[in-house]
């Protein structure tokens, strides 16, 4: 065997197509979900589309039916997200019974606030895809009236009559979805400065936060 043939026979090319089948067994049903919800919360559902993502993914579409049986399929786990993030713990928060007023409010606000696991891009990004499904629309509806109904009861433990308590919830309800729809940003400093007297403005005067200002008709009657 002369030396031309010996190193042929050692040369090892790359084979780029074994770490390409490697990639896609790696590639999970969800990581197709991750992906898909970045361009729903980014684009919208009209964006989620098999070929996109599959680029994206640098895979192919069979790669997607490995996992899929179709896109309605990946759309039930983008709904199933949202489901298990924005929609349980409130569910959960419907089976408690007795109440602390102000703690069962702050419980239902720290599930906006915290962010864990709730997510406002999802919950924006749902909201706009249910604006093409009357099925999907009727859900949305659902977790609006059950956060809703919370802060209710919230209100009612606190004192206040079933009205007053039911516009006091909607204007909390709607102070928070109205920050999310419109991305409002501020400085975390600011935030924390005015924290005290949304708490006195959304809380009212049955009921004040430990540490919280004086309540403006405290103030204008002389008290400090």
């Amino acid at each position: 065997m002369n030396g031309k043939g010996a190193l042929a026979k050692t040369k090892r090319p790359p084979r780029p197509a074994a770490r390409s089948k490697a990639a896609r067994q790696t590639l999970s049903r969800e990581a197709w979900i991750a992906a898909a919800r970045k361009v729903l919360e980014k684009r919208g559902i009209g964006e989620v589309k098999i070929d996109r993502l599959a680029q994206q993914l640098k895979v192919t579409r069979g790669s997607f039916y490995f996992h899929f049986a179709s896109l309605a399929d990946l759309r039930g786990g983008l709904l199933q997200e949202w489901r298990n993030s924005n929609c349980a713990p409130f569910w959960a928060m419907r089976e408690i019974r007795d109440i602390d007023g102000l703690q069962f409010f702050t419980d239902i606000v720290h599930v906006w606030v915290d962010e864990a696991p709730f997510s406002p891009l999802l919950d924006l990004a749902v909201r706009d895809w249910s604006r093409t499904s009357k099925k999907l629309a009727q859900e949305v509806k659902d977790i609006d009236d059950l956060r809703i109904e919370l802060l209710i009861r919230s209100f009612r433990a606190m004192g206040y009559s079933q009205d007053e308590s039911i516009v006091r919830a909607r204007i909390t309800y709607f102070h928070q979805i109205g920050q999310y729809a419109l991305s409002f940003k501020e400085d975390p400093a600011v935030r924390r400065r005015y924290q005290p007297l949304f708490g006195e403005v959304l809380l009212g005067p049955l009921v004040q936060e430990p540490g919280t200002a004086p309540r403006p008709t405290e103030m204008r009657g002389g008290r400090r």
